[in-house]
């Protein structure tokens, strides 16, 4: 009994022991190593359900058996004999409640009694429970670990979570500021106010030839001393980009159609303290921008093409009611007394140079807008009429405005009637034209002609031009035929003769020959027509001959 209950006493120890252990290895190792002290019996070997026909010596070696193993398995947990050289060799199952994990097989040179037998048992059972409570706290360690490596990870979701609410807050913002800004209509100026609004930094908005247009923030702009090859440096970089891209002291965004840039909108940071914020703000205001700009740039093509338009059905005769209701869509009032202008320049500048300088120079001079076209015998303009002009006369003020404006004075302009209706305006246009001819076949082709003014040229502009060649011929037809054969001047002599008022020195100075080389053709010219060149009569038709030859000459 004090045997039995000695082997009992070191069971229970031994099922303390293999509790405490938390390695599989090291609880067979205590269960295998409790064996001889229990019984006569000695270890065979060891097994574990999971190790497949691998088996374990007493001394932890691996043995290999698959005979062996395969009676392990068909035993299917219960406790039984295994074929061996031993006189007697039983695996006892290590049970658990989840089910048997392994055996311990045992070995003696003869049967143990029944209490050894019982003994091995309680041992393998004891061990079974051990393994599985090992196995069961490794799962509940792994279980923990996973726990919190999983919180660890939802903590950092969660701080994604957040990090990407306040991100898409703030990117919420910046598109309902934007888009209020584009619908409320403030224009290129409301734009660049948001996005200075939205960084707290200063913005500029610029044209795609890189002129500062807009600026919102604090300061003044900076005068733009980039050259034209850094600048395409810098667009072309943004364009392979595809996004802003810092350039010096600031970050630049393109705003474009297409391909097409309309414009560029910066943010001016010295202190190089742009964050991703800042970079949406600029990139949604560079998106908002290039909207706007091709809207502005639809309405100026729609205005000019209407306007065009309109000037062309009002040069060729339109009705006074739809000229009326389509000029006051497009800003225009023409109720009000009206005049045709035709403006020509001899010095080669292209008619969008001069048309430009035309229209600057009206509303500075005139301070009115003018509708404008172009025509092969120059700019035409169609312009409010001065109603009271305080430093004298306003066509001569204006064309003063226009060689200012176009460095240079060769500028001729032709002046029409007045206009009460716009039905009126193809009678204003082509008196222009006429006050403009007859500018220009004057001596000094520069300056200004108004058709009001023209006196006895206002009789052979409107005359019958067939009737007016006849008188010409009757009176001048002997002297230009002697010229057209002899290759001389002395029509255009007889007309300085007269233009200057019959003074020797004068029409010699302007014809650029001596008084002697004058007195001769003058000699000569008697000669041709038999007339006396200063008698009443004679003078007063011969000087309105030569008048139209010179009016004629400029119709052809």
């Amino acid at each position: 009994m004090r045997t039995r209950m000695s082997q009992m006493s070191s069971l229970f120890v031994m099922s303390m022991l293999m509790f405490d252990r938390l390695d599989v290895r090291e609880i067979l190792d205590l269960a295998v190593g409790a064996i001889p002290s229990l019984t006569p019996c000695r270890v065979v070997a060891s097994w574990l359900t999971g190790d497949g026909s691998m088996l374990r010596g007493p001394n932890g070696r691996q043995i290999t058996s698959d005979e062996v193993a395969q009676q392990l398995v068909s035993l299917d947990g219960a406790d039984g004999p295994v074929t061996s050289s031993a006189a007697w060799v039983r695996a006892f199952a290590m049970r658990a409640v989840s089910g048997h994990c392994g055996y311990i097989i045992v070995g003696a040179d003869e049967e143990p009694s029944e209490h050894e037998q019982s003994l091995l048992r309680m041992l393998a059972h004891q061990a079974g429970d051990a393994v599985s409570s090992a196995a069961l706290h490794c799962k509940e360690q792994e279980g923990a670990a996973e726990l919190r490596r999983l919180t660890v990870e939802l903590a950092a979701v969660n701080e994604q979570l957040r990090a990407n609410v306040v991100d898409l807050e703030r990117r919420r913002r910046i598109h309902e500021v934007l888009m209020a800004v584009a619908v409320s209509g403030a224009g290129v100026r409301g734009i660049a106010g948001a996005v200075h609004e939205l960084t707290d930094l200063a913005v500029a908005v610029e044209d795609r030839f890189g002129n500062i247009r807009v600026w919102a923030g604090p300061g003044s702009p900076p005068h733009s001393g980039r050259s034209t090859s850094r600048r395409e440096e810098v667009l072309a970089r943004v364009r392979e980009a595809r996004r802003p891209v810092r350039d010096r002291d600031r970050v630049v965004a393109l705003a474009q159609s297409r391909d097409e840039v309309l414009g560029a909108l910066a943010l001016f940071d010295p202190g190089h303290c742009v964050g991703e914020h800042e970079l949406v703000a600029l990139e949604e205001g560079a998106v908002v921008l290039a909207v706007e700009l091709t809207h502005l740039r639809a309405l100026a093509e729609t205005e000019l093409r209407l306007r065009r338009d309109l000037v062309d059905d009002l040069l060729s005769g339109t009705d006074d009611e739809s000229a009326l209701s389509r000029s006051a869509a497009l800003g225009h009032d023409l109720t009000v007394p009206l005049t045709v202008l035709v403006v020509s320049s001899a010095c080669g500048l292209r008619d969008e140079t001069v048309e430009q300088a035309v229209d600057r120079a009206v509303a500075t001079t005139l301070h009115e807008r003018a509708l404008l076209a172009r025509r092969p015998g120059g700019i035409v303009a169609i312009v409010p009429r001065p109603a009271q002009w305080c430093d004298g006369d306003p066509w001569r003020g204006l064309q003063a405005a226009l060689a200012r404006r176009l460095d240079s004075a060769e500028l001729s302009i032709g002046v029409g009637g007045l206009v009460t209706a716009p039905s009126q305006v193809p009678r204003s246009y082509d008196q222009a034209l006429r006050a403009l001819r007859i500018r220009q076949a004057a001596v000094v082709a520069t300056g200004v002609t108004a058709y009001d003014e023209l006196g006895i040229y206002r009789l052979l502009a409107d005359g019958d031009t067939v009737e007016t060649e006849r008188f010409v011929r009757e009176w001048l037809g002997g002297l230009i035929d002697y010229d057209k054969a002899n290759r001389t001047q002395l029509v255009e002599t007889l007309w300085q003769y007269y233009e200057c008022g019959g003074n020797y020195d004068c029409t010699a100075r302007v014809l650029l020959i001596h008084r002697s080389t004058l007195r001769y053709r003058l000699r000569r010219i008697r000669q041709l027509t038999g007339l006396d060149l200063n008698a009443v009569e004679s003078r007063l038709n011969m000087h309105v001959a030569v008048r139209a030859w010179r009016v004629l000459q400029g119709f052809t």
